[in-house]
């Protein structure tokens, strides 16, 4: 792995194994961030191989897994690597899908952990170009029957499930689109180790697809959709991490979703695309403005809360240069881009 050069070299940190262990990276990934940058990162390029480098995003210890599954056919008009798969169902149409499993949130956050699982997936489908119409969930539980197990372990796996089917009925019924059905089991095995998997299909002209790529020099990038606070920054990191004792002290890692916004994002998007104002999109996933512009284009960010939040109602746009990328339910909702 060779350096890149940079024009601008920004100040080190003093690296140390606790910086490294909040980060979630090991030693052995440390001396490669050393290998291909040449010199000591700033916090700031910690923080996004931390983000870029987490099982998360990267897929790093389960894309050997993934890679057994089939991807290839005559109808598979989109594969891996885009923000949704892509079938062709005929007559001009394609089928958009996305499934994804927010597991640890869910654990942490039960409401917001399985409602933002929700909104992440809704988000992939229509930065496609397609409208979601469906959502569907797959969920795993530890029992809550009256002494199959500890009361303690019995209710809290109760309040799992309290939380988790509301956060997914809640998010769905405030977005717009029907939960068309699923399936839930009950283990021991899943104690304090839900699943929440949630799955989103929508509907797309084959011609009207949109991707995460941006092309051309000089052409803005615009920040779209909800408020980004303080919830969710390093939640990338968070997600990818094993279950563990005190894993609940990170609730502020999980995002808090808004529904509402997502709906308002969702038209904006679509009829920006219908009317040529973009010529790229990408989403902002598990570690945000980094994610999505490394996805897309090469990011010169510095300030850290900035690069790292993630949203459930947020997305980038790459309009033409000479474009002014305003619709009118972008001006509808009040003041959303930056």
């Amino acid at each position: 792995m060779n350096p890149v050069p940079s024009a601008v070299v920004p100040s080190p940190v003093a690296v140390t194994p606790q910086l490294l262990a909040q980060h979630s990276i090991t030693a052995e990934e440390y001396d490669r961030i050393l290998a291909a940058l040449g010199r000591v990162p700033s916090l700031t390029e910690l923080g996004i191989y931390s983000v870029m480098w987490s099982e998360h995003c990267s897929y790093k210890s389960s894309r050997v897994h993934l890679k057994r599954l089939p991807t290839k056919s005559d109808r598979v008009v989109q594969g891996p690597g885009e923000n949704a798969g892509i079938i062709d169902v005929g007559d001009g149409w394609a089928c958009a899908f996305k499934i994804e499993s927010h597991n640890h949130p869910s654990y942490i956050e039960p409401f917001q952990g399985a409602a933002t699982g929700v909104g992440g997936i809704l988000r992939d489908i229509f930065t496609m170009g397609a409208r979601p119409l469906a959502v569907m969930d797959s969920l795993r539980f530890g029992p809550i029957e009256p002494g199959s197990a500890e009361p303690e372990l019995v209710a809290r796996n109760h309040s799992i499930v309290e939380g988790v089917v509301s956060g997914i009925a809640g998010y769905g019924n405030c977005f717009g689109v029907p939960n068309l059905g699923g399936e839930t089991k009950f283990e021991p095995c899943y104690s304090g180790n839900p699943l929440v998997n949630a799955f989103a299909l929508g509907l797309v002209r084959k011609d009207e697809i949109f991707y995460g790529k941006a092309s051309g020099t000089g052409n803005p990038v615009i920040y779209v959709g909800a408020k980004t606070g303080r919830d969710g920054i390093h939640g990338a990191t968070m997600a990818s991490e094993e279950f563990k004792e005190g894993s609940e002290q990170k609730r502020p890692n999980v995002q808090v979703g808004d529904p509402f916004m997502e709906k308002l994002l969702l038209e904006a998007c679509l009829e920006a695309m219908q009317t040529g104002a973009i010529v790229g999109i990408q989403d902002m996933g598990a570690a945000g403005l980094t994610c999505s512009t490394c996805r897309s284009v090469k990011p010169a960010c510095r300030p850290t809360r900035s690069c790292f939040p993630r949203a459930r109602s947020e997305c980038c746009w790459w309009p033409p240069k000479a474009a002014k990328a305003r619709c009118s339910a972008c001006s509808t909702s009040g003041d959303w881009t930056r």
